[in-house]
């Protein structure tokens, strides 16, 4: 399985409105899915006005998902609630993501995604120490892909939920630049 990745583009708004609609995403993501909504939040990564980047996973020229990935420098208040849970080196990214076609989950894409935007991003971004992951306790699958990717869990603590269902706890997940 090769995963390949460009840049989200306007364009690319109704596919990720149908695939944050989808249960499977909408559980741990809680998004908006209005296009306005989708507009907002990812328009200005789209047209390279945010650092965060939003990429398209690609699997044989086929969308399949999406990756953010942010260095946590361009987020401090990113990193000041991360702060108390777990040390957060300079050089740090941080990435989430989502496999849209549910059929695709429980299939090792999820680990096959991550894997590929690490080896992206140390290329991308040299000075790049380690990538750091929150991840909500409850979320199992995304935790045991970050796991099946090599990450390792440094932390657990409270932060912000993303779904205010859930509650606080979380895990925290890293990778050092190999």
């Amino acid at each position: 399985m090769k995963i390949t990745w460009r840049r989200v583009v306007e364009d690319d708004f109704p596919l990720l409105r149908e695939w944050l609609q989808q249960p499977h995403v909408a559980r741990w993501w809680n998004h908006e899915t209005s296009p306005e909504a989708v507009a907002r939040d990812f328009g200005a990564s789209a047209r390279g006005e945010e650092p965060s980047e939003d990429f398209l996973a690609l699997l044989d020229e086929r969308p399949i998902g999406l990756m953010q990935r942010c260095k946590m420098a361009d987020y401090p208040e990113y990193q000041d609630e991360l702060g108390p849970v777990a040390e957060v080196p300079a050089g740090a990214v941080s990435i989430d993501y989502l496999i849209g076609d549910p059929g695709l989950t429980g299939r090792g894409v999820g680990p096959e995604m991550i894997r590929s935007i690490l080896d992206r991003t140390w290329t991308d971004f040299p000075d790049a120490t380690c990538v750091i992951v929150p991840v909500s306790a409850h979320n199992r699958a995304s935790w045991r892909a970050l796991e099946k990717a090599g990450f390792k869990r440094i932390a657990v603590g409270e932060m912000e939920p993303d779904n205010p269902i859930d509650d606080r706890l979380h895990y925290v997940y890293r990778i050092d630049r190999p």
